[in-house]
């Protein structure tokens, strides 16, 4: 399964507390790879369409493959935004779940997760760049919504968010 949101919306939070709450679960995390030749400027990349084949995944494809190979998971959750829209990716992934976050919540969790102790001036510098350019960058994220399998509230609390997504793996693998 994927978790997507934009930057600020809980992916990394809600996939550590499902990796609690499943048994025999393993997570991969999109930030902890580096991908060679990936868009430098995301603003750049949006403006001109947003191509998500453009990212060569490579890396994190060959570690799931490594976990699937193992054949002791029995749920593999992707910290990693963009649903089924990368088509290196979409084969390994049987649930997309995108957290919906307002931007004003996800822009204040993310300031206050990058920026705690640092100058004012570099809180400044990020809110003046987000009004410019970067509110367009995650607005694009409402494509990688359209193309996920479930959809949640961001606002609401962390615990009821995964025990929705819990039930619904529950409901998933008993009609399987």
């Amino acid at each position: 399964m994927s978790i997507a949101a934009v930057s600020g919306g809980g992916k990394t939070t809600i996939t550590n507390q499902l990796l609690e709450n499943l048994p025999e679960s393993e997570a991969l995390y999109f930030d902890d790879y580096d991908f060679e030749g990936a868009p430098s400027n995301l603003v750049n990349w949006v403006h001109d369409g947003a191509n998500y084949n453009v990212w060569n995944l490579t890396p994190l494809a060959q570690s799931i493959q490594a976990i699937i190979e193992k054949g002791q998971v029995k749920y593999l959750i992707l910290d990693y935004p963009f649903a089924y829209l990368n088509e290196q990716m979409k084969n390994y992934i049987d649930f997309a779940i995108y957290i919906d976050t307002p931007l004003d919540v996800a822009l204040a969790r993310r300031m206050i997760r990058d920026f705690e102790g640092q100058a004012v001036s570099k809180v400044m510098g990020d809110l003046k760049f987000y009004l410019k350019y970067g509110r367009e960058a995650f607005l694009a994220m409402e494509y990688v919504k359209g193309n996920s399998d479930m959809i949640i509230d961001g606002t609401n609390p962390l615990e009821e968010v995964v025990n929705v997504i819990l039930e619904k793996l529950e409901s998933k693998v008993s009609t399987v």
